[in-house]
């Protein structure tokens, strides 16, 4: 198509996994075909308030992308005020834990999280569960240790312990994020993303216009977390959305419209590296491929590329255009394709990475009932 121009932590454990290692429930599917030859799967949550689902995508040796078949999952999509083509306001709402072989998608109109297994391009429901807060809207995962972001009542992260394809909520792994439940617009005034650093001793959180910080909690052996962060200061550069360089710098997408480079130190506070402004509206989304980084620009429906080989020093290297309302996007785990989700009429645009990192548009697929949904992951 044409193109628009174009965002007590271990005790009782025994006991908790007892009574929810069998909480599972069947898989509510509409399979519709099977690619033997598939080169990898692409998965978009709708975020539907009128029923959360999952649709699945078989990519083909090309790039592009065909509807293998979609999966509710038994909970409701949901709508923060002010938002327009992202209703989540987050980064990181459906996550892949490609060692574990398991989804997570939250499912905000809910309050609950979804644990899909993944069957080649069929998923398979195995638990519905609470999400330990209000209106949660990101997921991170490293190792057996899964924490979820709650965006609303001024925000919380819940820790969870894998076991098997079932989580069991540790209710000790809670924390409150205290930040103003009352602030408005919700969109820019609840936290954006949950994440774990690469090695995952510490869990980073972003508040965006709520604080402007970047919160850093350590995390210990069992997977549980400090009683309260080390928070470093953003003065007005909503940050939104993070993920890491070659080197582990923290990459944060800052709704000013700039990406920022941090390096995270001992003591838990960030140096600011590096900051760029994207000369683009509504930058919130970052996505990495090795030395490539892309930011998703929703108010001007493009991705804007920069290199950073691990210093975190940027290299701006220009912008490609999406079609409206560029919210998150994935990398193919070969590194060979990127997949952008445009909230504005919930079409998912398919582009080649070329060797330089430079993006070769290959087409695009609408996913149904996926109008301002969020949430895109890629095997």
């Amino acid at each position: 198509m044409k193109k628009s121009a174009r965002l007590a932590a271990t005790g009782g454990l025994a006991a908790i996994a007892a009574t929810g290692l069998f909480a599972g429930t069947s898989a509510a599917a509409t399979p519709q075909h099977a690619t033997p030859h598939s080169a990898g799967n692409v998965f978009v949550q709708t975020d539907n308030t009128s029923g959360n689902s999952v649709v699945v995508y078989d990519r083909a040796a090309d790039g592009t992308l065909r509807q293998a078949g979609s999966y509710a999952t038994g909970g409701l999509g949901g709508v923060l005020s002010g938002s327009a083509v992202d209703h989540l306001g987050s980064q990181g709402s459906l996550t892949y834990d490609r060692a574990a072989g398991l989804l997570y998608a939250v499912n905000p109109g809910s309050n609950t999280v979804t644990v899909f297994a993944v069957e080649g391009d069929r998923l398979v429901r195995r638990e519905v569960l609470g999400s330990g807060g209000n209106f949660p809207v990101s997921v991170t995962v490293h190792g057996n240790v899964v924490y979820v972001l709650n965006a609303r009542d001024g925000g919380s992260v819940q820790g969870f312990l894998r076991l098997g394809s079932t989580l069991i909520r540790i209710p000790a792994w809670h924390r409150a994020l205290g930040l103003e439940a009352s602030e408005t617009p919700e969109f820019t005034s609840t936290p954006g993303q949950v994440a774990f650093t690469p090695d995952g001793s510490k869990l980073i959180v972003t508040t965006k216009n709520n604080g402007n910080s970047i919160d850093v909690f350590d995390v210990d052996f069992a997977g549980g977390i400090s009683a309260r962060p080390v928070v470093t200061s953003d003065p007005g550069a909503v940050p939104f959305a993070v993920t890491f360089d070659p080197r582990g710098h923290v990459v944060v997408a800052e709704g000013a419209n700039a990406l920022a480079t941090f390096t995270l130190n001992r003591n838990n506070t960030l140096t600011l590296v590096d900051r760029v402004a994207t000369g683009q509206s509504a930058t919130c989304w970052v996505s990495a491929d090795g030395s490539t980084l892309y930011t998703s620009n929703a108010g001007s429906g493009t991705l804007s590329r920069f290199q950073d080989g691990g210093s975190g020093q940027l290299t701006a290297q220009g912008n490609t255009a999406t079609d409206p309302g560029t919210v998150d996007a994935t990398v193919s785990s070969d590194g060979h394709e990127l997949f952008a989700q445009t909230g504005a009429n919930g079409v998912v645009d398919e582009f080649r990475v070329n060797a330089n990192g430079s993006l070769t548009e290959l087409g695009s697929v609408t996913v149904p009932g996926s109008v301002g949904g969020e949430g895109i992951a890629a095997s």
